[in-house]
């Protein structure tokens, strides 16, 4: 079984944190810091809750102003990196929103070996106007990391964040970040560009596929940002969308030997198989597959899975996949009739039921 995240905080890592503020405020008191960040509630924490009672911790065990605890939070954050050093984001979160200026240097700091996207999303709710206009003078800056904030931390959807309802709904000033890092070099800037875009699509898909039009053979980097970001307009079969992509022709396509399970049996794997047949080159495709899934109440929830999208160039192809009915935290599987289903270029092609037992 796979460590939990919110483990990565060991007492050699805490001592480490220690040790590393001491040379930058002589008197810390490490061991009771230490004791602090291990009270006997920590074992109940959560991944964002030990950041966060880090955080606070922090702040006990620095009694200074906040301009001078973020100068030695600041050098201590050179000694730590990826997400789970994203307590000095925190930090800035919980203690730095009247203190705009100071956060954002922090936030900027603190981005590079990390990221602020989450932190950064306060000010936007509290400073809307005055934290975007930062954000466009960091989607210029030299570096990917900084560049890449700009984008990611004013999604409207971003996982595990608060929803920005502001942007769901008028998403015009994120579309002053993405106009001035659509054409960026770094993939790293490229991939939050289209989430952004993606996470736009979901309340606002006309002016993505507004985006598409305008962007679609412009660059391979532009082309690649597009498909990336209609990924969800693709998925739910957006005709618009698809015929952008030239997956909008079915006519000349169908499916032969459909040959699925019947009957599958909780924590087994449902296997089927088919072939696509035309009488031309079946050209650009688009094949998805579609389980309808029993729920509790004994209505059917869909869920789409890619299966392919590239040029076929020829008239005739075999497809064979296995999709796992094993629990997991994430999908509990209930017993009964469920449906199969062939997706072409976002028309389902075939519909069938099998029994889960």
């Amino acid at each position: 079984m796979a460590e939990l995240l919110k483990n990565v905080y060991t007492k050699d890592y805490i001592e480490n944190l220690a040790n590393n503020i001491s040379i930058f405020y002589e008197k810390f008191e490490k061991q009771n810091f230490i004791k602090t960040i291990f009270c006997k509630n920590w074992d109940n924490y959560e991944l964002k809750q030990r950041m966060r009672h880090i955080a606070k911790s922090l702040n006990t065990f620095l009694p200074f102003s906040y301009e001078k605890q973020i100068e030695i939070l600041k050098e201590v954050s050179k000694e730590f990196s990826s997400f789970e050093s994203m307590f000095f984001q925190d930090f800035v979160e919980v203690y730095g929103l009247d203190n705009f200026d100071i956060s954002m240097q922090a936030l900027e700091v603190f981005t590079i070996d990390s990221s602020s996207e989450f932190a950064i999303r306060a000010f936007i709710l509290k400073y809307e106007d005055k934290t975007m206009k930062q954000m466009k003078k960091w989607a210029k800056s030299e570096n990917e990391h900084i560049r890449r904030l700009a984008s990611e931390g004013c999604r409207p959807r971003l996982p595990w964040a608060v929803a920005l309802q502001n942007f769901k709904n008028n998403p015009s000033k994120l579309f002053e970040i993405i106009e001035i890092l659509k054409t960026d070099k770094s993939k790293y800037v490229q991939k939050s560009v289209a989430n952004n875009l993606n996470d736009i699509s979901k309340d606002n898909p006309d002016l993505i596929i507004e985006f598409v039009k305008n962007n679609l053979g412009n660059s391979s980097t532009l082309d690649w940002i597009c498909k990336h970001a209609s990924r969800t307009l693709l998925k739910k079969g957006n005709k618009q969308i698809l015929e952008l992509f030239s997956y909008g022709k079915t006519d000349h396509i169908n499916i032969l030997n459909f040959a699925y399970d019947k009957i599958v049996n909780i924590d087994d794997y449902l296997n089927f198989s088919f072939e696509i047949d035309s009488f031309e080159t079946i050209g650009n495709v688009r094949v998805e597959y579609i389980i309808y899934y029993l729920k509790s109440n004994n209505i059917h929830n869909k869920k789409v899975f890619m299966i392919s999208q590239n040029e076929i160039k020829s008239k005739y192809k075999k497809f064979s996949k296995k999709q796992s009915f094993k629990n997991m935290t994430t999908r509990k599987h209930y017993l009964g009739k469920h449906y199969i289903s062939i997706m072409i270029n976002g028309k389902e092609m075939i519909k069938k039921e099998f029994i889960l037992k």
